[in-house]
């Protein structure tokens, strides 16, 4: 019999469509009740090192019995998928008294390329510059809200900061937490940024209990620091990210969030066709 990890690891690879409809060896019906059921449950949002420190946090904050670790594809990470089971690994070993339950996998590769791929060159034509980590990290909280409803809405815990020892990312700027947290506010689902004000990094080492350099020990994306000029200076600023998000990359993503919902598969590229309009 080919083991569950195995599976997930082929999941990784083939990317299908998997936001509403998942095999039952990774989330049999019986599992599906049995998280509906529960209480003092969240989602976690795996990635790197932050993903695992806010996972702590939120324990410490909200007396969380019972996390599910989530991982979300999109179509740019590269990499071995060792590094996301390594970092439940680590959640498990600093939560003992945490029950870490099997990571579920999820992700729509066409919805990811309605907001960030197919329609570049109108959108960088309408706002001068294409932030696709902006919409990328959009699309990582919001293509789990269906899983959220599914499991009886259970909050989400992500690791994004405003500030990473001083270094501003345009995907984690506060206009952009703020509009992630709203939009799953919109559909009941809390989006918990536990990290969301610690700039130093040294205090997520303090949450882990161990040294993990920022960026180490995670899958890498083709597009990382896309939105930096050759000197490492960001090429666009705080109200353009904004625009983005309010014009286009949220109205786009409430249709398709919602169309899931309501147990309908959404035409994600004529959703964000009809968003830039003719």
């Amino acid at each position: 019999m080919v083991k569950r990890g195995a599976r997930v690891r082929a999941l990784y690879s083939e990317k299908g469509e998997g936001v509403t409809s998942f095999p039952e060896w990774l989330l049999p019906p019986e599992k599906i009740g049995e998280y509906r059921a529960m209480t003092g449950v969240a989602l976690v949002e795996i990635a790197g090192r932050d993903s695992v420190a806010a996972a702590v946090k939120a324990v410490q904050d909200r007396d969380f019995t019972d996390l599910i670790p989530t991982y979300a594809y999109t179509g740019t990470e590269y990499g071995a998928f060792l590094s996301v089971e390594r970092a439940v690994e680590r959640l498990s070993e600093r939560l003992p008294g945490t029950r870490i339950h099997d990571l579920l996998v999820t992700g729509s590769p066409r919805f990811w390329q309605a907001l960030n791929g197919r329609f570049a060159n109108e959108l960088i034509s309408r706002y001068g510059v294409f932030p696709p980590c902006v919409g990328c990290h959009l699309y990582l909280h919001s293509v789990r809200i269906p899983l959220s409803h599914l499991l009886g809405g259970l909050p989400l815990i992500s690791g994004e900061r405003e500030s990473h020892d001083g270094t501003v990312k345009i995907n984690q700027i506060g206009e952009a937490l703020t509009l992630y947290e709203g939009l799953a506010r919109e559909f009941g689902t809390e989006l918990i940024l536990p990290l969301r004000h610690i700039r130093d990094g040294n205090r997520i080492n303090d949450l882990l209990g161990f040294e993990w350099k920022e960026g180490a020990g995670q899958l890498g994306c083709v597009l990382s620091g896309n939105y930096r000029g050759v000197n490492g200076a960001v090429c666009m600023d705080s109200a353009q990210v904004q625009q983005y998000l309010e014009e286009f990359a949220c109205p786009v993503t409430r249709r398709i969030v919602g169309a899931y919902i309501k147990g309908r598969m959404p035409d994600h590229l004529k959703i964000a066709a009809e968003q830039i309009g003719p």
